[in-house]
């Protein structure tokens, strides 16, 4: 296989007290690091890969930096900013911006207990410190809580490239080929369509394993068709949401959304695949 597969939502984490609090024992209560990433994304011929930021804190994006200097298939990291606190953002993003990987920010704003973060002059002034740095904002889990609010956002600080995680994470109902039966389909379809045209938003196509759905082509067509609609492919890229899909199989769940990307044109593909990321994180 010639064609480049970047994987743009891989993440890394190390265990240590206080971190990643939203872990609990089980398949993930462990140390998840490169060397194991690359062995999985190989099986799947995934070449390339940028990091996404899993704790909202510092030393994770430290880690996260430090891995990918240490290998040349890491192409960048999305890690965090405190977000709310625009003095100390715009100081660690001087240092950060340092390293050639650091390519945009995610706040865990699903785990957040503020509704309006997004909406706030604080959170907004950092916001803008991206798009002055020419550095993304990655949106996690956002409907439906926040996916209205990230339409507003758009609209407030047009220049800022915002890229929608997991498709905004559907409903489990949308996840079915009786996805047309479910008034939260609607629902979040409705939001996608509003979302996509701001023409400085993209989506990844990642995190669609839900516990209880089986994942098939079947099962994500209707999803899948959706998103190609609202956004194109020139603003869709592939998410492999390692290592939470080694609760499915990584393989696997590259091979159902493998095997509706070959229904696309040979360049469609390799947007996909690749070129999308590329562009929305500035990666040459």
């Amino acid at each position: 296989m010639n064609e480049e597969r970047l994987d743009a939502h891989l993440h890394l984490w190390r265990l240590a007290p206080g971190a990643y609090p939203w872990l609990r024992p089980g398949p993930l209560y462990r140390d998840f690091d490169a060397v194991d990433a690359r062995a999985v994304l190989g099986e799947a011929g995934v070449n390339k890969a940028i990091l996404v930021q899993a704790d909202d804190t510092t030393a994770d994006t430290d880690q996260m930096l430090a891995a990918a200097e240490e290998v040349d298939w890491i192409i960048g990291v999305v890690g965090w900013l405190p977000l709310d606190e625009p003095v100390v953002a715009e100081q660690q993003l001087a240092q950060w911006r340092e390293h050639k990987a650091f390519c945009g920010v995610r706040h865990l704003i699903h785990d957040d207990p503020r509704d309006g973060f997004l909406g706030l002059a604080a959170v907004q002034s950092s916001l803008r410190l991206l798009a002055q740095a020419e550095l993304s904002f990655d949106l996690a889990d956002a409907w439906p809580r926040h996916l209205s609010a990230a339409v507003e956002l758009a609209d407030a600080i047009p220049e800022l490239t915002l890229v929608l995680d997991h498709l905004g994470k559907p409903p489990a109902a949308a996840l079915r080929e009786s996805a047309g039966s479910s008034e939260e389909f609607y629902q979040w379809r409705r939001e996608i369509e509003n979302f996509a045209r701001r023409p400085q938003t993209f989506a990844k196509l990642s995190g669609l394993r839900l516990a209880g759905n089986e994942f098939s082509v079947a099962n994500v067509r209707t999803v899948w068709e959706v998103a190609l609609e609202a956004f194109g492919p020139q603003r869709l890229m592939f998410g492999g949401d390692w290592p939470f899909s080694t609760l499915g199989n990584y393989a696997q769940t590259t091979e159902v959304l493998a095997e509706l990307i070959a229904e696309l044109s040979v360049d469609e593909q390799q947007a996909i695949w690749a070129g999308t990321a590329r562009r929305a994180y500035r990666r040459a």
